[in-house]
């Protein structure tokens, strides 16, 4: 299953996280809600909506 094209908004999450060097431990794709989720560093949970609006957990 693919992402939408509105969350593509990942990939810019994603590298914002890496250009400060925070390791990215999961980046998931609930299949019944279509749901992003990005486990990162210590504690940074951020879910993406299938909408591209984006919250952090």
């Amino acid at each position: 299953m693919l992402p939408t094209a509105n969350q593509g908004i990942t990939v810019i999450l994603c590298q914002s996280l890496t250009n400060t060097f925070t390791p990215i431990f999961i980046v998931r794709i609930d299949e019944r809600t279509r749901n992003v989720f990005i486990l990162a560093g210590d504690d940074i949970q951020i879910e993406i909506y299938s909408n591209g609006n984006w919250r952090f957990l």
